[in-house]
């Protein structure tokens, strides 16, 4: 076992990097964050730039290092998460060849349909995800239709994590969990599928080695020590993708417990002993970090971003930005329902339950009484709405009985409204992991303290992760909810056509 006793975990994020240095009690004792841009070129496409990246993974260290007053010594690994099923191109020096194309991006729609000739119920079943331009395979065929040159010279295609680790130690390397996020990955034997690459036309040599998340895949670098200001030789763990690391920093290491997430984007995963598969596919399953799991997962494209969008239309001129409180508490004005309003929040398309990239956002039901207010609860309830079609799904593939638990984690559910909305909606008590802000971060630290000998396995999470009891169903709330929620379900179903005309006309 190490001597040194910190774990520095880096979470790069859809908005940027979070570094967190987390004690051998699992007790987070500094953070910082650098945040980067997200551009969209064209409808559909999101990017981001690997520089950015690197400039925010090595702000945060220096940063962090500096303002805890640690020891470069006392780190006794480094470990990450990432956002995932995005593709980095590098070259074979780690240069990356063009903007990183990341989960949001949904321009691969020719080539998944592609894809789909192969068999889409294999590839459901091997993979653990249904065809969609939502994943790495496609958005790697994309590049080899549409940029050849860039393709051919591409050493290997990275998670942003990934690179992260590249940098700090000039290994290539992901984890079983980003591995299963490439829809090229075989979910049960934990290695790159020949079948699914051939079908595909991948080549198989630009995915790089796949590890478990606990494994130390090299050292940092004298370069890097001299840009991030750690310890040369300080060992590096791979970590995992957002969402399994989410899982464990939300203590759901059992089969039976789940999670909500709502950050930028949302989900909700079940931890399970072996993947669920939907007969209609419209749930997916990824390895967890603990390789004797899994969890099945439904995620949508909008949740908090559909509230920052919300909060951009309606700022007022010269008005700083980032007023959720102002326009949470403005949501709070209006009752239950939001008035009659209902609003799908598929400003980026949408993944689950729908898998169509052609979904579009909409306001259903405004009148000239209708305000700012009954808006901005009316996203709110939207996501709500969104992720109870999901849980139905689960619930519908391991039986009612097979959730045991519901945690809610990420920034939007630092709103007691919006939690107090998702239980309602849900008709599910909560309970909330008592530092589910840096659940991911967590979720990283502890795979990175196992790989160290810091801690003996990921049930260690049931003793360094309190969980509380949070908001409960309010019956008065559930009886306005319930009759609104199919008719949510009815509205994406009627405008389903006009997507698709919208898309032919586009």
């Amino acid at each position: 076992m190490t001597s040194a006793t910190y774990i520095l975990a880096h979470d790069l994020g859809t908005t940027g990097n979070k570094a967190t240095l987390i004690d051998s009690a699992g007790r987070p004792v500094a953070a910082t964050f650098e945040g980067y841009a997200t551009s969209y070129p064209h409808p559909n496409w999101a990017e981001q730039d690997a520089a950015d990246w690197e400039r925010a993974l090595m702000v945060c260290t220096q940063r962090l290092l500096a303002q805890s007053g640690i020891e470069p010594g006392q780190v006794a690994a480094v470990s990450f998460s990432g956002h995932m099923q995005g593709a980095l191109a590098v070259d074979a020096h780690g240069a990356p060849l063009r903007p990183a194309i990341i989960w949001a991006d949904q321009r691969a729609v020719l080539q998944a349909e592609r894809m789909a000739i192969a068999g889409s119920e294999r590839v459901y079943r091997l993979s653990g995800h249904r065809v969609s331009p939502a994943y790495t395979a496609a958005k790697v065929m994309w590049l080899k239709d549409n940029q050849p040159d860039l393709y051919r010279r591409a050493a290997f295609i990275l998670q942003p994590k990934d690179y992260a680790a590249l940098l700090l130690t000039d290994v290539y390397a992901t984890d079983y969990s980003d591995a299963s996020g490439t829809q090229v990955f075989d979910l049960r034997e934990r290695r790159w599928s020949d079948e699914l690459l051939s079908a595909f036309e991948l080549r198989r040599d630009i995915f790089p080695p796949a590890h478990p998340s606990t494994a130390v895949i090299g050292k940092v670098t004298p370069r890097a020590a001299r840009a991030s200001g750690l310890l040369a030789g300080t060992p590096v763990v791979i970590g995992g993708g957002d969402g399994a690391c989410a899982t464990v920093g939300s203590a759901v290491v059992r089969a039976g417990d789940a999670y909500t997430y709502i950050g930028s984007s949302s989900w909700m995963a079940l931890s399970t002993a072996e993947p669920m598969f939907d007969p209609q596919q419209r749930i997916v399953n990824f390895a967890a970090l603990d390789p004797a799991l899994y969890f099945s997962l439904g995620n949508m494209q909008a949740a908090g971003g559909a509230f920052d969008w919300l909060e951009r239309l309606l700022r007022e001129e010269g008005a700083p930005d980032g007023r959720h409180a102002a326009l949470d508490a403005l949501a709070a004005q209006a009752p239950p329902g939001a008035g009659g309003v209902l609003c799908l929040p598929y400003l980026l398309g949408e993944r689950s339950p729908h898998w169509n990239p052609r979904a579009r956002a909409a306001f259903v039901g405004l009148a000239m009484s209708h305000g700012r207010a009954e808006m901005a609860r009316a996203v709110l309830e939207g996501v709500a709405f969104n992720m109870r079609w999901i849980l139905d799904v689960l619930r519908g593939t391991v039986g009612p009985a097979g959730i045991r638990s519901m945690r809610v984690i990420g920034g939007g559910m630092r709103s007691a409204l919006w939690r107090q909305i998702v239980a309602d909606v849900y008709g599910m008590a909560l309970s909330r992991p008592q530092l589910d802000s840096a659940a991911t971060s967590l979720g990283a630290a502890i795979a990175g303290g196992i790989g160290v000998g810091l801690f003996p396995d990921f049930g260690v999470v049931e003793r360094l992760i309190p969980v509380a009891p949070a908001e409960v169903p309010d019956p008065r709330h559930v009886a306005i909810y319930e009759p609104l929620y199919p008719l949510f379900q009815q509205t994406y179903t009627a405008l389903k056509p006009v997507y698709d005309g919208l898309a032919a006309l586009a």
